[in-house]
This record gives C-alpha cells, structure tokens and sequence, in this order.
C-alpha cells in the first residue's frame, strides 16, 4: 500500500463537462492577471499563465460547495490528513500556447502565511484534452512522476508539500481549477 502521504488521487467527473463550460465561462466576466508566486513575485521563466480567482466572480459561489465535496471525500477515502479550512480562492488558470504557458517544478508550500498551512492540493482538468497539446500536469511523489490524467471534470489530489509542474502548453491553450485545503502544520 502506498502512505498517503505520497499518494497521487484522481477523481473522475468530479464535474460535469457543462459544469467546466461554466468555470472557464466565467474567465471571460473578469480581467485575468498574470499569475505571480507566494509572495507576490513573478517569474516568466517558472511560471506563465493567466489567473481568475473565482472569490471575484459572484455567479461562482457553487463552485465552492463541489470543491469541498470533492476534498471532503477524498481525504476521508485516502489521505486522513486534518484539515479546517479553504483560506484562499479557487483559481482557474490559463495556460496558453501563444506563451508557451507552463509552471515549472514547484510545490505549493513556502513562507508565506497561507501557503504554509496549505495541506491538500486539489486540479481540476476543465479544458478538453484535444484542444490543446502539451500542458501534461505532472507530480513527483517519489521516484517515478506521475502525469494527472486529462479527461475533462477530473481532479487530481496530492499533498501539497509533493514537487509538480504543468509541462508548456504548445498549441491551443489549457484551462484549469486549482484550490488549497488548510490545516496545521504535519507532526
């Protein structure tokens, strides 16, 4: 058995392909800005993509209540991990290939206040796979990387303190739904 600790957990249909027509919907009833770091930085060479935070667009209140299923289950099935809260916005990334969006290895942890409290990371495939190439979410629990799989509506959940990127996106563009579940810190 896999510790949950390394664990890679996928979700299928975790929304509905109108449900993700909906999300990326609402990129257009915002301005998007450019995605910037834990601490407010940017750095094309880590990370290019456009960002929504759904907080900013009213109409998205459910998105929410699908999130906290989705996590709510997945932790009780898999991780056990003690959680308490969602301090941050879901964001719906772009990543587009007229910049060759990409966000390079990483993980979701650092100094910052939130991002140190983050325990559970949460991606939601919201773009159909044949409009676009490249743009593979992959996640490195150990010593083989695992690629998300790229069926529309499905979630990948890891803990958030496991290295992943998004591989640059060479044609079209890839959208996606990412959101933190926080706790305290691991002992």
């Amino acid at each position: 058995m896999v510790s949950p600790m390394i664990t890679v957990h996928s979700v299928p249909q975790a929304f509905s392909a109108e449900d993700c027509d909906r999300i990326i919907g609402y990129t257009q009833l915002v301005a998007a800005s450019d995605a910037r770091l834990v601490g407010n930085t940017q750095n094309h060479d880590l990370r290019r993509a456009d960002l929504v935070w759904l907080d900013d667009v009213p109409q998205a209140a459910w998105v929410m209540d699908r999130i906290i299923e989705v996590v709510r289950e997945a932790n009780r099935e898999v991780y056990g991990f003690d959680l308490n809260d969602f301090s941050e916005s879901a964001q719906v990334a772009r990543y587009g290939a007229e910049r060759e969006g990409h966000f390079s290895w990483h993980s979701d942890v650092g100094d910052g206040r939130l991002a140190a409290r983050r325990k559970l990371t949460m991606v939601v495939q919201l773009s159909d796979p044949a409009e676009y190439e490249g743009g593979v979410l992959e996640v490195w629990p150990s010593s083989q990387v695992v690629s998300a799989p790229l069926e529309r509506g499905t979630a990948t959940l890891f803990p958030s303190y496991l290295l992943h990127r998004v591989t640059p996106v060479t044609r079209g563009a890839r959208h996606s739904l990412t959101i933190w579940a926080h706790g305290p810190q691991f002992r």
